[in-house]
C-alpha cells in the first residue's frame, strides 16, 4: 500500500515535503494547516440556529394536519382544494360537492344537512360563483361544529378527576401523556394513574410520560386497574394535587364483559369520590372514520362520556368525522391531535378548524406534509 503511495507521489515536486508532514505530526506547520477547520463548524454552528424558528405556530400546525382530508380525492374530484376553483354553481358541482364530503366521511346526515343549506343559500342569496358557494360551505360547517367547543372547567373540583377511555391504538396513553403537558401550562399539579394493567408495557409507557413531564405516576405492576385509580385519588388527596388523569385498559365497544369492568373503574372512583368523575373522555382515532360514531354510542352506555379527544387527524383524508359526530353524536370536543409531538394536542375551537380546512383556499397556498 505504501508502494503504492510512492508511486502516486512521484510525479509532483511537492510529495517530499507532504511525506515529511506524514511521518512527523509534531511540526506546527500542519497544525496550522488545520486551522481552517474549525470554518466548517460556523456555517454548521449557522445552520443549526435557525431550528428553533422552523417551530409552526399552532394554525400552522392545524392547516398541514388537516391538509390530507382537504386534498381527499373522492372519485377524481380532486378534493375541496380543486373542486371551488373550477367553475360558476350548478347542480353538478352539488352533486360532486356532495360525494366529496361523503369521501371526507361528514357522513350521510351531517353532508344532507349541508347540502341543502347550501341549496337554499344559493337561490335566496343569488350566489353565483364557486368562490361564494365555498364561504357558505365554511359557515355551515362552522354552525354544525360550534356546539362541540365547550371549555373544560377543571377548578369546580379538587382533585379533579379525568378518566379516559378508548380503544387500543387509539392514542389514549399518548393523549394522557400530552394532556398532563397540557394542564402543567394552565399552572396546575398533575397525577397519572396506570389503570391500564391489562396491555403489555402499557404502565410503562404512561411512566415514560410522567418522567418526561415530571408528574408522579400511580402503578401496580399487575392487579385490579380500579384498585390502581382508588389508590391515585387517595395519593391526590395527600399531596394536594389539582388533576389525576386514570388511564383504562382500552377495549372494543364489542367486548361487553370487558366494558363492564371499566364500568368497574367508574363506579370505584365514584366510592373514592362521590363527585367524581368529573370528566369521562373517550379517546377517538380520526382514522376509523364513521366507526368512531359507533364508539361514541358503546362507549356512552358503559361509562357516560362526557368528553371527545380525537387523536391523528394528520394522517387521515377522514378529518370530516368530526362533523358527523357532531350531527350524530354531540359530545363536547375538549381536544384535538395533530401529530406527535407533546404540544401537538390543543383545546378544540371550531372556527380554527374550518378555517384551517378552507384557509390554503383563499390564496395561501396548499400545504405540503
Amino acid at each position: 500500500m505504501f508502494g503504492f503511495l510512492k508511486k502516486a507521489l512521484k510525479p509532483g515536486e511537492t510529495p517530499a515535503p507532504e511525506a515529511k508532514a506524514a511521518e512527523a505530526p509534531q511540526p506546527a506547520a500542519p497544525a496550522a494547516t488545520a486551522a481552517p477547520a474549525p470554518a466548517p463548524s460556523t456555517p454548521v454552528a449557522a445552520a443549526a440556529a435557525p431550528e428553533p424558528e422552523k417551530k409552526r405556530s399552532w394554525m400552522d400546525r392545524l392547516r398541514a394536519g388537516l391538509s390530507r382530508t382537504r386534498e381527499q380525492i373522492g372519485g377524481g374530484l380532486g378534493g375541496l382544494t380543486s373542486l371551488f376553483s373550477r367553475r360558476k354553481i350548478d347542480e353538478e358541482l352539488l352533486e360532486e360537492l356532495e360525494t366529496t364530503l361523503l369521501m371526507a366521511d361528514c357522513g350521510v346526515e351531517a353532508t344532507q344537512h349541508l347540502l341543502k343549506e347550501l341549496r337554499l343559500r344559493w337561490k335566496r342569496d343569488k350566489l353565483e360563483t364557486a368562490d361564494q358557494l365555498q364561504g357558505a360551505l365554511a359557515e355551515g360547517l362552522l354552525g354544525i361544529l360550534s356546539p362541540l367547543e365547550q371549555a373544560l372547567e377543571i377548578s369546580s373540583h379538587k382533585p379533579y378527576i379525568i378518566m379516559i377511555a378508548g380503544i387500543n391504538g387509539s392514542g389514549k396513553t399518548t393523549s394522557i401523556g400530552k394532556l398532563a403537558k397540557h394542564f402543567q401550562n394552565q399552572g396546575k399539579s398533575v397525577l397519572l394513574a396506570a389503570g391500564d394493567t391489562f396491555r403489555a408495557a402499557a404502565r410503562e409507557q404512561l411512566m415514560t410520560w410522567g418522567e418526561r413531564n415530571g408528574v408522579a405516576v400511580i402503578a401496580q405492576e399487575s392487579g385490579d386497574p380500579a384498585a390502581v385509580v382508588f389508590d391515585a385519588i387517595s395519593a391526590a388527596r395527600a399531596r394536594n394535587i389539582d388533576i389525576v388523569l386514570a388511564d383504562t385498559a382500552g377495549r372494543l365497544p364489542t367486548q361487553l364483559h370487558l366494558m363492564e369492568e371499566i364500568a368497574k373503574v367508574r363506579r370505584v372512583i365514584q366510592k373514592a369520590e362521590p363527585s367524581g368523575p368529573h370528566e369521562v373522555l373517550l379517546v377517538l382515532d380520526a382514522n376509523i372514520g364513521q366507526n368512531a360514531l359507533q364508539q361514541v354510542k358503546a362507549f356512552d352506555a358503559a361509562i357516560g362520556v362526557t368528553g371527545l379527544v380525537v387523536t391523528k387527524l394528520d394522517g387521515t383524508a377522514k378529518g370530516g368525522v368530526v362533523a358527523a359526530i357532531a350531527r350524530q353524536c354531540p359530545k363536547p370536543l375538549r381536544f384535538i391531535g395533530v401529530g406527535e409531538q407533546i404540544d401537538d394536542l390543543q383545546v378544540f375551537r371550531a372556527k380554527e378548524f374550518v378555517d384551517a380546512l378552507f384557509t390554503p383556499l383563499a390564496g395561501n397556498g396548499e400545504d405540503k406534509t
